[in-house]
């Protein structure tokens, strides 16, 4: 009997161990446990949380982890593993969005840890809440596939006398994600695809914010092969945006389908694809090529403002066919539709 114990590899028994983080101390001790639980405790000012687990780790949270004010830097949370399964349990990462909130963001006033929340490697990530973030709240690089399911992300308390700015749902800075049954309550981006290819955002609710965006793509950066679908986006300033720099140089945006998206209550633009950012239709760059935009599938039905436009492309170098079939936009102004090199087939394009 003994001789069959003492044959078993040191290693195997050390991949059997649970461990517990319950501070940032025990979180450096994780990297030979495959099952690991967080309980409830507070980053204390000055500390930020980084995780490394081992390969293939389960990783459950049994209570909320709180973010004291701080003056470091973020992110306040990392994790970087592979093949990891991350459990929220329900529970929540809380940053305290209103002891920094000021109206002014990451453009100024009160300095202000971001992103909350960085995501690296692969696996899957589901069912927790990411409350009150100073400014951004998830960022997600360096990907090799990762999975964020049933995340809330709810920044909606900034909204009171417009304190919350620059709050973004999920930042993309990555290959290979998927990001699904989520919602996102803020004042910015629901989601910001920044740069990456192989991208689906999909079934997902947003609303307060500034809807779901591609970029802004600054120069040497290149978005590709994006699937946006089955989304609801409520209450927000613009519905669909595509904003390349205008400076950009070696970039580029291609391959985005829209499908099945229901928007409504849209302030400005329903539908803007613009090479000119920061300006929302201005005089466009050509260094950030756009092709292969299509709205196919189910139906993408969008209704806007009184004073929206419903569409607006603003091209300085745009190219192929682009398939907006099935798209619909109600409400507001038509807008102008400048494609460069792009022909745009339209079904409805809009309607009053």
């Amino acid at each position: 009997m003994l001789a069959l114990v003492s044959a078993i590899p040191t290693r195997e028994l050390e991949e059997r161990t649970s461990c517990t983080i319950s501070s940032v101390s025990t979180a450096s001790s994780i990297s030979t446990c495959s099952t690991v639980t967080i309980e409830a405790f507070t980053v204390a000012s000055g500390s930020t949380l980084s995780l490394s687990p081992m390969s293939g780790a389960t990783i459950t949270m049994a209570g909320d982890i709180t973010f004291a004010k701080t003056t470091s830097d973020g992110p306040l949370f990392t994790i970087d593993g592979d093949d990891i399964t991350f459990n929220g349990a329900g529970y929540t990462f809380d940053g305290n969005g209103a002891d920094y909130w000021d109206g002014e963001g990451t453009d100024g006033g009160v300095d202000k840890p971001h992103p909350l929340l960085k995501f690296k490697g692969s696996g899957t990530y589901s069912d927790f809440t990411v409350l009150n973030t100073p400014a951004q709240a998830i960022s997600i690089g360096n990907s090799d596939g990762l999975v964020f399911d049933s995340i809330t992300v709810d920044n909606s308390a900034g909204d009171t006398d417009d304190l919350g700015h620059n709050t973004d749902g999920f930042d993309v800075s990555a290959d290979d994600v998927t990001i699904k049954n989520s919602v996102v309550k803020n004042q910015d981006d629901c989601i910001a695809i920044n740069s990456g290819s192989t991208i689906v955002f999909e079934n997902n609710k947003c609303s307060g914010g500034h809807g779901i965006s591609i970029g802004s793509i600054a120069s040497d950066a290149t978005v590709s092969d994006v699937t946006i679908s089955g989304n609801t986006v409520t209450d927000s300033m613009y519905g669909f945006r595509i904003k390349v720099d205008a400076t950009a140089t070696d970039a580029s945006v291609s391959g985005v389908t829209y499908s099945g998206n229901t928007l409504s209550g849209i302030d400005e633009y329903g539908v803007l694809i613009t090479q000119s950012y920061p300006a929302n239709d201005g005089t466009p760059g050509t260094g950030g090529p756009i092709s292969d935009i299509n709205f196919t599938g189910s139906a993408t039905t969008i209704a806007v403002g009184d004073d929206a436009e419903r569409l607006v492309v603003d091209c300085g170098a745009c190219s192929g066919t682009w398939d907006f079939a099935e798209l619909t936009i109600t409400g507001g102004s038509e807008g102008n539709v400048s494609s460069n090199d792009a022909t745009v087939r339209f079904f409805v394009l809009a309607s009053s």
